[in-house]
């Protein structure tokens, strides 16, 4: 009888120890990742793209976001390419729909190619328009995401030059070279060739869906954590007919759609890699800081890799007709 009392009180002891204690995960149950991203657009206003006016495109992409429950994206602005009140109403329905404004300076010059005298005049050209807008941010984007490349004199000057004018960057994590596709679509369209639209679709989604997660793996491998994304679009036809879809596959995918205010305040916004060529994503210049093995690259921000997937699966039908 003795030791059945005492495996009693041993067993409501460990159940009042169970009870008290936190539920802990199983081996077996994978951690939980918050994977956050904005959505950014570069070049607006951008010319005509394949399928949409200048005037269509605007109100349709603005449609897209609220569509998409994107509450604020961000666009970066060249002011010098308002060439009309077409222009400026384009803009101003961005502003009204709730997004902000930011700078990509004002006729778009690449650093490298340029002086950091003449770069920096172009800023305070594009300030001049930006800063009295009502949903402008100071962010400045690097266009091609040149940051001076080797010159490392010329990347410092420019650093400082928009820290004096109280900018600081409005750098990309997730690049999946829409500018590219949009490219293609366009001289396709031109040519009278057939374009696969669902097929598109498909490639627009899957591909900018695969950039996040490619940059949230190397962001991890670089700083232990998962920061918030910041992708790059453009302001393309591409974008107006398929961004509800993409962002569809984003959340798909696990990813929480977070406004650009909310992204530009991560940990990394603070952060300003010291690598020996300063271009690309500010996640690709952390992991090779870091020294990071292996690619740094999304594969299909390679031309050719890019360029073989759109005419395979976009432009396979009309291939596979004219073989015929």
């Amino acid at each position: 009888m003795v030791w059945l009392l005492r495996m009693m009180v041993a067993v409501a002891a460990l159940t009042l120890i169970a009870w008290a204690a936190p539920l802990a995960l199983s081996a077996s149950e994978p951690e939980r990742v918050e994977k956050r991203i904005a959505i950014t657009f570069d070049d607006t206003p951008r010319g005509a793209g394949a399928f949409l006016t200048l005037e269509e495109r605007g109100p349709r992409l603005v449609a897209a976001l609220a569509a998409a429950g994107v509450r604020q994206a961000a666009f970066f602005i060249n002011p010098c390419r308002l060439q009309s009140e077409r222009d400026g109403a384009l803009v101003r329905a961005y502003e009204t729909a709730g997004h902000v404004l930011a700078d990509h300076t004002c006729s778009h010059p690449g650093l490298s190619r340029v002086s950091a005298a003449y770069y920096l005049a172009d800023i305070d050209r594009s300030q001049a328009w930006l800063r009295e807008r009502p949903t402008y941010r100071p962010w400045f984007r690097y266009p091609f995401l040149d940051e001076g490349g080797h010159d490392s004199a010329k990347a410092a000057a420019v650093r400082d030059g928009l820290t004096a004018r109280g900018l600081t960057n409005g750098y990309v994590t997730a690049d999946g070279y829409d500018w590219n596709m949009e490219r293609l679509t366009i001289a396709a369209k031109r040519a009278g060739r057939t374009i696969d639209m669902a097929a598109l679709r498909d490639l627009y989604v899957e591909t900018h869906v695969g950039a996040a997660d490619f940059a949230d793996g190397l962001a991890y491998r670089a700083t232990g954590r998962h920061p918030a994304q910041i992708l790059l679009l453009h302001e393309t036809d591409l974008a107006a007919l398929f961004l509800p879809d993409m962002v569809a596959g984003l959340r798909k995918a696990g990813w929480t759609i977070v406004t650009a205010d909310e992204a530009f305040d991560d940990p990394i916004a603070r952060r300003t890699p010291q690598v020996a060529f300063a271009n690309g994503t500010r996640v690709q210049m952390l992991a090779w800081e870091r020294g990071i093995e292996g690619s740094r690259w999304y594969d299909r921000t390679d031309g050719a890799v890019a360029d073989r997937l759109f005419a395979q699966r976009v432009m396979g039908a009309g291939v596979a007709a004219a073989a015929r």
